[in-house]
């Protein structure tokens, strides 16, 4: 996989939020085939974000394809790696390996605090 040159910007865990409760308890579930690259990487990324920005309001359930494949119909998985924010809702999804942060923190609407 190529990546084109990026400047990651980084927002420290005081100065992030969500839209949402600070209490609000987030219903993670990211689909994943085996242990492929981009499934590695969309895991780790994803549990990064976790304790950055939502440390212990985070539920984390990894669904293997290749495991249980039928488990894809119920959240309509086309592709993978796929993030599925359940909880809050409205549903979100992401897919990829979540590399971009800032995709990432809007997709799942945690948005920085400005100063």
């Amino acid at each position: 996989m190529v990546k084109g040159n990026k400047e990651k910007q980084s927002v420290s865990p005081s100065r992030a939020r969500s839209t949402k409760t600070q209490k609000e308890r987030w219903q993670l579930r990211l689909y994943v085939a085996g242990n492929t690259p981009k499934s590695v990487a969309a895991l780790a990324n994803l549990k990064r974000y976790c304790e950055e920005y939502l440390q212990g309001r985070y539920e984390l359930e990894v669904i293997d394809l290749l495991v249980q494949p039928q488990l894809a119909a119920g959240d309509q998985i086309l592709a993978i790696p796929t993030l599925v924010r359940k909880v809050p809702v409205p549903v979100r999804k992401i897919i990829g390996d979540l590399s971009n942060e800032e995709k990432v923190l809007v997709g799942l609407d945690i948005k920085p605090v400005k100063r």
